[in-house]
């Protein structure tokens, strides 16, 4: 489409609905990490983070129309720090190019970019893993979207934002989604304050096959979100698509080998996080650098991740998920890999961006300390910003942050949502409230029966019958007994057998 003529009519109809896929795929990532979250947490919390992130998605995407994307993208604004309200409630957002592209409506750009935005906020909800109040938390988020993820996509995407004029080279949102939550979940954090030494005391993911169900759908989703951002139907995105699947498996797969090389064994939660980390490395590097880049990237940011997931031990912060060690540094390999392998001759395979300098691969030193103040500037800017709301938050009675000590034993789930994600944690908080008592063979003493699939390794055979206390419950394919030895449907059994027809 030639940039003279804006008219809905003149877009390529195939960029328009690649663009509109791509978005869509965002979209899934938001429940992907609900479900990542969800899988990593207790069992007692694990509805908590699900709600927590779809709440926010809701309010992020009334944030977006309301202001947020005025105050990124408004062309209007010129201080280069932050827009104006020239596009409040999506006003004048129709047929003109994009702010990104030529290539696309800014209808449609606005719609995408709110789902970066949307995933950014569910990230960053990860800090509330176990203690952390879901209502003031959205709160939060509406705050936050507007202090510091709109001035972050202004600086890097706005055409009158500073570190768009000053070449900063930022694919897909390594400052302000990657840095940005990251580095805001480090200060949630830590405003919120440790978890309960009881509660971090032999911890372990409850559901690590609902982990890996979330990464693959990130995964799934980070392709339209790395592909996308080419803003067309062109070969940039399909670069992008093949460095980001290629960062991530690279990763999942040093992840694996370092954790090996302690346990002896290989981690299912291991290669979800490496997969992870690679995915987000990719999102600043994906539309830049070659593929033989992004392989050793995956790699670095494999092994530097992993590291830095001890970080949370020194700086005495419980980032339970791990947010920083992840996103923040993830991102931070991807820009820095920027400055040393993007390729002018790759940014221009979209036919746009014809006039892009490079980094070190095309002899553009200053590339390196251009990408090393952005990332300074994002990182100080996120952290100082975050703690300030999040203390200005928590000093309001009604908006503290942080639950009870008695909310936080008993688990979010029970203590907010009211509901579980499993229902037999509410069933069987206290099992023997409601199985009736048993007697065993040669005694009158009434017990309650060990619950099924956990006998210890005790055989079936030693739990008898309570109908007259002294029949084994039968190990029978054919047997319909439950946990508690009662006959549940009629039962036909030969005549050698000593147990009884029952209805």
């Amino acid at each position: 489409m030639s940039s003279t003529h804006p008219t809905a009519w003149r877009y390529d109809g195939g960029d328009i609905a690649f663009i509109a896929i791509c978005g869509i795929l965002v979209s899934f990532m938001v429940p992907g990490v609900a479900f990542l979250y969800s899988g990593l947490s207790r069992r007692k919390s694990a509805l908590s983070l699900i709600w927590a992130v779809a709440a926010s998605n809701a309010v992020v995407i009334f944030q977006w129309f309301f202001w947020g994307y005025s105050l990124a993208f408004s062309p209007t604004a010129t201080n280069g720090y932050i827009g104006d309200l020239r596009s409040f409630a999506l006003r004048k957002v129709l047929s003109n190019p994009s702010p990104g592209s030529p290539l696309i409506p800014e209808l449609l750009y606005s719609f995408y970019q709110m789902e970066f935005a949307c995933v950014t906020v569910a990230i960053l909800m990860g800090a509330l893993a176990e203690r952390g109040r879901v209502v003031p938390a959205m709160i939060f988020a509406f705050i936050w979207m507007t202090i510091v993820y709109c001035p972050l996509a202004c600086w890097a995407w706005a055409e009158n934002g500073w570190g768009y004029k000053w070449g900063v080279l930022d694919y897909a949102g390594g400052g302000p989604v990657e840095i940005g939550s990251g580095v805001s979940g480090l200060a949630y954090s830590w405003v919120l304050g440790r978890r309960s030494e009881r509660e971090l005391l032999n911890f372990r993911p409850h559901n690590v096959s609902q982990v890996c169900m979330g990464t693959f759908m990130l995964w799934f989703g980070w392709l339209g979100f790395n592909g996308g951002s080419a803003f067309g139907a062109n070969m940039r995105a399909v670069l992008a698509i093949w460095n980001s699947m290629i960062a991530a498996a690279m990763a999942g797969l040093v992840w694996c080998l370092l954790d090996y090389r302690l346990e002896r064994k290989v981690s299912m939660v291991g290669f979800c996080s490496g997969t992870i980390a690679g995915l987000v490395a990719a999102t600043p590097a994906s539309g830049y650098i070659p593929q033989w880049a992004s392989l050793i990237m995956g790699i670095v940011v494999g092994v530097v991740a992993n590291y830095a997931t001890k970080l949370k031990f020194l700086l005495r912060i419980d980032d339970a998920l791990d947010l920083y060690a992840e996103h923040a540094i993830g991102g931070i390999v991807g820009l820095l890999f920027n400055a040393l392998f993007a390729d002018s001759e790759l940014i221009a395979l979209d036919g746009v961006n014809t006039s892009v300098p490079g980094g070190w691969l095309n002899r553009n030193w200053k590339q390196l300390y251009i990408q090393f103040a952005y990332i300074c500037a994002v990182v100080g800017y996120s952290f100082v910003m975050t703690a300030l709301l999040a203390k200005a938050l928590d000093f309001i009675p009604c908006l503290s942050l942080r639950a009870s000590p008695a909310e936080e034993a008993l688990g979010m789930d029970d203590a907010q949502i009211g509901e579980f994600a499993n229902d037999y944690i509410e069933v069987r908080r206290d099992y023997t409230d409601w199985t009736p008592a048993h007697k065993h063979k040669g005694s009158d003493t009434g017990q309650v029966p060990i619950a099924a699939g956990d006998r210890h390794a005790r055989p079936d055979v030693q739990v008898w019958d309570s109908q007259d206390g002294e029949r084994p419950i039968s190990t029978s394919p054919n047997d319909t007994r439950g946990a508690n030895g009662l006959l549940t449907i009629s039962e036909k059994v030969d005549d050698n057998s000593d147990v009884e027809s029952h209805s």
